[in-house]
């Protein structure tokens, strides 16, 4: 008990909130980041000692991965990275997201990866096919924003013909996570948060069309987190801008 009241003290207490604004009393909060910024995770644990979900949905976590978590002592980072086998995963240190799990002690840890089979049949067959959730439809502009992206992610160095592949790739993601978001607002009563980065977070095409599509009886508000500037009209409820974190140039091996 001590040591959560300690690490609520400083986040409760963190300035993160007069950043996004207040915090509307919403069903379903998605929080978006880039995956290895550490201020984009310090804003979402803040949010989440706020919010105190019902259920935490993670894209980084398996369904046993999660279940895993739930034997352990939240506010132990050390227990939680062991448990979900964290250092094998392929995402950033588990140091940045320790805080969101200790924020959300009494939360439902819930796993929302996508198996990466189901990804390549979406690539093929297209994410309708797959996700047992309902894909959004896409407008042939907003298609070729994500296509744009695509590339962009993909340091220009994907084929043409890949890119629609590609977006269908994260479509199915969007769909299945809005689907284990739903599916932990029912088990719990909500609200519930998830933690996903934030392409996934746009309200226009992402997470939270899914989640209009599936249940528009639900309050679903939407944090971006972009690094240097934002556009005016970035797709969010709410933008928090950020530095750019110092990492290596992720397009050098395209280059060698």
């Amino acid at each position: 008990m001590m040591r959560w009241a300690v690490l609520c003290a400083a986040l409760c207490a963190s300035p993160v909130h007069a950043d996004v604004g207040p915090l509307p009393g919403a069903d379903i909060f998605v929080l978006g980041e880039v995956h290895d910024n550490p201020t984009h995770h310090a804003t979402q644990a803040g949010i989440v000692a706020q919010v105190q979900p019902k259920a935490l949905v993670f894209e980084m976590l398996t369904a046993a991965q999660a279940a895993a978590a739930m034997t352990v002592d939240r506010t132990d980072a050390a227990a939680v990275a062991t448990a979900t086998g964290w250092v094998d995963s392929g995402w950033p240190d588990f140091a940045m997201y320790a805080p969101i799990f200790a924020a959300a002690p009494g939360a439902t840890i819930v796993g929302a990866a996508v198996p990466r089979d189901n990804m390549l049949r979406a690539m093929k067959e297209g994410a309708a096919a797959v996700s047992t959730s309902p894909v959004p439809p896409l407008t042939d502009a907003q298609l070729a924003v994500l296509s744009q992206e695509q590339a962009e992610a993909h340091c220009g160095a994907l084929p043409p013909e890949m890119l629609p592949g590609m977006v269908e790739a994260q479509r199915l993601r969007d769909a299945d996570f809005a689907g284990a978001t739903l599916s932990a607002f029912d088990a719990t009563g909500g609200p519930v948060v998830l933690i996903t980065g934030t392409g996934h977070a746009r309200t226009d095409v992402g997470v939270p069309a899914a989640l209009r599509l599936a249940r528009p009886d639900l309050k679903v508000w939407s944090l971006g987190q972009i690094e240097g500037a934002a556009e005016a009209d970035a797709p969010f409820d709410a933008v928090a801008v950020t530095g750019v974190t110092d990492r290596p140039d992720p397009c050098a091996t395209f280059t060698q």
